[in-house]
């Protein structure tokens, strides 16, 4: 964990239930003025989890096991893969769509994905 990003601390700290994070947490962060949150949230849905980007960055992790282009720098394998993930790959958690139709971001592509 980082303790600020540039000249700012964060206001507080998603994470899922792993007891280390809470631990590295308060090693990191904690203080008498409690001026970080430290949220725990272990469910799929809610206002404030982190298990939809951990969700992605395992999807990332899967396909860089078979794809060694991903090791490059400034290959074009993450923007297709970004592409891929965004407007074509429905998602179970989605019911279906994709982030794209649920953030209802058109492209006017028809049925042609």
């Amino acid at each position: 964990m980082a303790k600020q990003i540039g000249k700012k601390k964060p206001k507080f700290v998603i994470t899922d239930g792993l007891g280390v994070y809470h631990e590295a947490f308060n090693k990191e962060f904690w203080d008498h003025h409690r001026s970080c949150k430290h949220i725990c949230n272990v469910r799929w849905r809610g206002q404030l989890n982190n298990n939809l980007v951990e969700r992605l960055h395992g999807t990332v992790r899967d396909r860089e096991k078979v794809m060694r282009g991903l090791k490059i720098e400034d290959t074009p394998i993450i923007s297709g893969h970004m592409i891929y993930y965004n407007f074509i790959r429905p998602h179970m958690s989605l019911d279906g769509k994709t982030p794209a139709e649920e953030a209802k971001i058109d492209l006017n592509l028809g049925n042609n994905k």
